[in-house]
């Protein structure tokens, strides 16, 4: 890597990596991936996510290609263990090898960072918006912990309308609900894939009602809070950070209290997009 990632970095408790390895490890993932992984070269990265039958998020990640037989799944919440158990099922004949990675640390900086740079069990992905500089790290050695920082990491995940999911969450939501097409993180064009077909329904028919809306409050808000548009519930809340909070709700409605306090609604901000 070009400079010491640790030098401006810190902590992102709770981040994991998951290896898939071998040389069907792109094939593999492929079928069960919600986005085109074929599309991606050495060293490029997108969003992905892995979906139930019923086409429900059950792990939203960034995927690195580190090369024609090597991934990187960067999951923000849902344990890599739990993951690779789960994957593990479905991998039958093929060539493929789940690993976790815990002897990878991630971490995260306020800094501008070449696009998905490699070195030997290292990398960075660069977040960079025009709302400022970001760059995830992964490294051998740990970071430092900063619960500023963290905050204000966390803050600009739900800005950008990144969905932070609780790890013990029920899958509910669909790619469409939870926006994930303002991350270019799903298609529709690939083959088949588990949820595809309600998926590609969904957007063929153009049957989404409902998306991430970002809301701001005078206090904090609780994951699960009902949000009002003042006469019925419109929607719920299922990332929060202090007074911020991203809600899957009606996009016919417009939201004004959210766990029956006032709540303003913020524009979400573009750039994570890969």
């Amino acid at each position: 890597m070009p400079d010491n990632p640790n030098s401006l970095a810190f902590a992102l408790p709770g981040q994991s990596v998951l290896e898939i390895s071998g040389p069907d490890a792109v094939v593999f993932m492929q079928a069960q991936c919600m986005n085109d992984v074929a599309l991606l070269a050495n060293g490029q990265w997108q969003w992905n996510g892995w979906l139930t039958p019923q086409g429900r998020v059950i792990a939203l990640f960034a995927l690195l290609r580190r090369d024609a037989q090597t991934l990187w799944c960067l999951l923000p919440d849902f344990p890599a263990a739990t993951l690779a158990q789960q994957l593990q099922r479905y991998v039958f004949r093929a060539k493929v090898k789940l690993r976790l990675r815990d002897d990878l640390h991630v971490g995260g900086r306020f800094a501008i960072a070449a696009q998905a740079t490699m070195g030997e069990d290292a990398a960075s992905l660069d977040l960079t918006t025009s709302d400022g500089q970001r760059a995830w790290l992964i490294a051998t050695t740990s970071f430092a912990d900063d619960a500023e920082s963290q905050s204000r990491w966390r803050a600009s995940d739900l800005r950008h309308g990144l969905p932070r999911l609780a790890a013990d969450a029920e899958p509910k939501w669909t790619p469409q609900q939870l926006s994930l097409d303002r991350l270019h993180a799903y298609s529709v064009k690939k083959g088949c894939y588990p949820g595809q077909e309600i998926v590609a329904r969904t957007h063929f028919l153009g049957q989404a009602k409902r998306g991430l809306v970002l809301l701001e409050s005078a206090q904090p808000i609780a994951d699960g809070a009902n949000v009002s548009d003042g006469s019925r519930d419109v929607g719920t809340v299922i990332s929060t950070a202090a007074n911020l909070a991203l809600a899957v709700a009606s996009l016919d409605a417009t939201p004004a209290t959210v766990a029956g306090q006032a709540a303003k609604t913020l524009p979400l901000l573009d750039g994570l997009a890969r």
